[in-house]
């Protein structure tokens, strides 16, 4: 409740000031050409904008550049979730020595009744109403910042789980408040971050040998999905960059457009945190390593799944050329997301025929697909006319794996045309293989 009124209370007070200049300026140092000119990456908001991924109001694409989270479209909001799925695969279903965990994000009742206290006072200006909401929101500290402390808080009782013995993890995933400190007047920005975040307890002896694993794990994770592996890369945190009590760090970084950036960051933060969580609790913070009895030091992994979000669509985005027999040049851009991050699988239209009785076949084969969680684009609900050129191009930039076709061939012998969007190849293929075809192709992908 706190959050929602300081959020609401915020978007009231700035409502009145337009993001425009301070996006064209981002674009500008993002490697983005506000005249159109030729940028390779010139556009590229404007086309996640028109293809569903993010709103079309600037405000979402200035928080996008900056890493920050933003209102996500159908296609990024499934993109997003496909990746934490992934993530979360990856750390917790795939793993028995790392459990999963809810922690909250804000304060409480208390400071939920403080800012109901606040709008109650209706002698006060709207100008003075944000001001005390903003004071007591930089007094307060009311947002978690990051995942690390709820981990902390729920060590000991996780001890069970494990019959105290080293290692084992916590994991969780959740939104963490990201003010910036050079930034403060720039409204219009979000200041929360999608975090994913594994504290892992170790061993004092073995903590190096498990920041070196984890960051490898972490690097080969995000090239799994990648179209170019070689823009993930991974480096030593620097001694002046290391934050309080970490001893040791590494991290994740991108190679954008515009610059390297950090996707994610390992930290070493040997026990001095978990002791500071539990003052005077020493003896129950303590596990069994071999023969000893320890404190176990602390790894903490942060990654940014906004900015990962970002870095995967950049990643992903091609611009195919290609040379027809009439020596004309041919410019396709497509997204080839990874086909289990694909928020779209499969685009469904139709063709020539009957089209109440293509209709019913279309919306058969839609449940269908669904029921064994394929997600499909409904095209067959589109009544405006569009040549194949352009439905392949508009679904070529949403990243959709398959474009089938339903048509005549379809009423008199159950036969469809599908498409594949990373090689363009159309085959035909009876309606009851369609959804095993599909299926066996996004789990061959995944275990690749």
């Amino acid at each position: 409740m706190f959050t929602y009124c300081i959020r609401k209370r915020l978007c009231r007070v700035n409502s009145n000031v337009s993001p425009l200049p301070e996006l064209l300026q981002l674009c500008k140092h993002y490697g983005k050409s506000s005249d159109g000119g030729s940028d390779p990456t010139s556009g590229i908001m404007q086309l996640f904008q028109r293809r569903f991924f993010i709103p079309l109001e600037d405000h979402h694409a200035v928080s996008l550049l900056k890493g920050k989270t933003c209102a996500y479209g159908p296609l990024g909001m499934n993109l997003k979730r496909n990746m934490l799925e992934q993530w979360w695969s990856s750390m917790v279903r795939s793993r028995p020595q790392v459990f999963g965990i809810s922690t909250l994000h804000g304060v409480g009742d208390k400071g939920a009744g403080e800012v109901g206290d606040l709008f109650k006072q209706t002698d006060l200006t709207k100008e003075q109403l944000g001001e005390r909401v903003l004071e007591l929101l930089r007094r307060r500290q009311p947002f978690r910042t990051s995942l690390l402390q709820g981990a902390l808080a729920q060590y000991i009782p996780s001890l069970e789980l494990m019959s105290r013995k080293l290692p084992f993890g916590l994991a969780e995933t959740g939104l963490c408040y990201r003010p910036e400190d050079d930034d403060s007047d720039a409204i219009s920005c979000s200041a929360e971050v999608t975090e994913a975040s594994l504290v892992w307890f170790c061993s004092p002896r073995t903590s190096l040998q498990w920041l070196d694993y984890w960051t490898r794990q972490r690097l080969q994770w995000w090239r799994k999905f990648a179209l170019g592996p070689s823009d993930f890369s991974v480096c030593d945190v620097q001694d002046d960059e290391l934050i309080n009590s970490a001893s040791r760090g590494a991290k994740v970084l991108y190679k954008f457009p515009w610059g390297t950036e950090t996707l994610e960051t390992l930290w070493i933060l040997g026990d001095t945190e978990l002791l500071k969580s539990h003052p005077g609790n020493r003896a129950e913070l303590q596990c069994r390593d071999g023969k000893k009895v320890v404190v176990p030091h602390v790894l903490s992994l942060g990654a940014n799944m906004d900015r990962g979000v970002l870095a995967v669509l950049l990643n992903s985005l091609q611009d195919i050329q290609k040379v027809d027999n009439k020596q004309r040049l041919h410019q396709r851009t497509v997204l080839k997301l990874h086909p289990t991050l694909a928020p779209v699988k499969v685009a469904l239209d139709m063709g020539r025929g009957s089209t109440s009785e293509l209709r019913q076949v279309c919306e058969g084969l839609l449940h269908q697909l669904l029921e064994v969680g394929i997600s499909v684009w409904p095209g067959y609900m589109d009544t405006t006319q569009s040549s194949m050129d352009k439905l392949h191009t508009k679904y070529d930039e949403m990243g959709v794996l398959f474009t089938v076709m339903v048509g005549e061939n379809t009423l008199e012998n159950g036969l469809l045309l599908v498409r594949n969007r990373d090689t363009t190849v159309r085959e035909t293929m009876h309606i009851s293989g369609i959804r095993e075809f599909i299926l066996k192709y996004i789990s061959k992908a995944e275990n690749i």
